[in-house]
């Protein structure tokens, strides 16, 4: 053999690490250049990127330059990455993009998802919201940040995830006028018995509200009530919640730690419309990666994607 084959047969050094390692390698690549790119180096990285397990947990945000341009390609991403996950998905975070037909696209094929974290996706409305949650029957954790939500979609959530433990449904904050408005709080109330973790920031019940959920939620440990301005913790219904609740933060308490900007703003617009789910609140990520995931399909080298949702 030549030196210039005997040169060529050497395996690139990266192809004789142990898997685990490789894989851990390849979490750090990002999830579009693993889609794009690293697949593509050799047989061994490209099995490695169709690996379900790659693919168990996806986050991804939009925060490029080209906001709003990017959002059918993160789209059509986050598909196949669903795809490649073949149905062993179990985290998803999408930030500042998503729609209905995204959701029900994910809902058909991921019936092991057990959070779901949604921030800033203004395409996704609360039927098809609804529509999706229906088929995570395993869900436990919902997050949910600047979402149009309605208490017929909350009392849909509840119904079809009945071993949900951890919901945030995080508003607008509004200084002026005092609207009140209890049926979220009392929707959460009446159908999510299981949960053990709340968080309402910016919510607009009252103590009635509050009232309701410490009657229907009896496993409740944490409850953030910041920026909840009609809730009063001074009277019986304060010490009840120092009784009940392991870890209460007040509707005053610091906002420091929530990763998120909460700005009041003395806004009367949205408050006509309430409930939407919408606020003027600019909603800036803690996480400093724009993509992230871990733990995805098993296609053949020869398996072409052909992605339509």
């Amino acid at each position: 053999m030549e030196a210039e084959d005997m040169e060529n047969s050497i395996a690139p050094p990266w192809v004789e690490l142990p898997p685990d390692i490789t894989s851990s390698i390849l979490q750090k690549v990002g999830l579009i250049e693993m889609l794009k790119s690293a697949d593509k180096v050799c047989s061994t990285w490209r099995r490695l990127c169709h690996e379900p397990a790659m693919w168990r947990v996806v986050k991804m945000q939009n925060a490029g330059a080209d906001f709003w341009d990017r959002e059918d390609d993160l789209e059509k991403i986050c598909g196949r990455a669903v795809e490649y996950s073949n149905g062993e998905l179990v985290d998803l975070s999408l930030e500042y993009f998503g729609s209905d037909k995204l959701l029900s696209y994910i809902a058909e094929r991921s019936p092991q998802l057990k959070r779901l974290r949604l921030i800033c996706s203004y395409n996704v409305s609360a039927e098809g919201l609804s529509a999706a949650v229906k088929k995570f029957p395993l869900l436990e954790e919902l997050h949910l940040y600047y979402i149009a939500i309605t208490k017929e979609a909350i009392e849909t959530i509840g119904s079809s995830c009945r071993g949900l433990k951890s919901f945030k449904l995080n508003n607008q904050i509004c200084r002026h006028p005092y609207i009140e408005y209890d049926e979220e709080a009392i929707a959460i109330a009446q159908n999510m018995p299981e949960l053990h973790h709340l968080q309402l920031l910016g919510n607009k019940m009252t103590n009635e509200g509050l009232e309701a959920i410490l009657n229907g939620c009896p496993q409740l440990e944490s409850l953030d009530l910041r920026r909840c301005l009609n809730v009063d913790l001074g009277g019986e219904v304060g010490k009840r919640c120092s009784r009940q609740i392991k870890s209460l933060r007040h509707p005053q308490d610091p906002t420091e730690d929530y990763g998120l900007d909460t700005e009041m703003h003395d806004f009367e617009s949205f408050d006509e419309d309430y409930p939407s789910g919408f606020s003027d609140i600019d909603l800036i990520s803690d996480d400093d990666d724009d993509y992230e995931f871990s733990d995805g399909s098993n296609y053949s080298d020869d398996d072409e994607m052909v992605f339509e949702y």
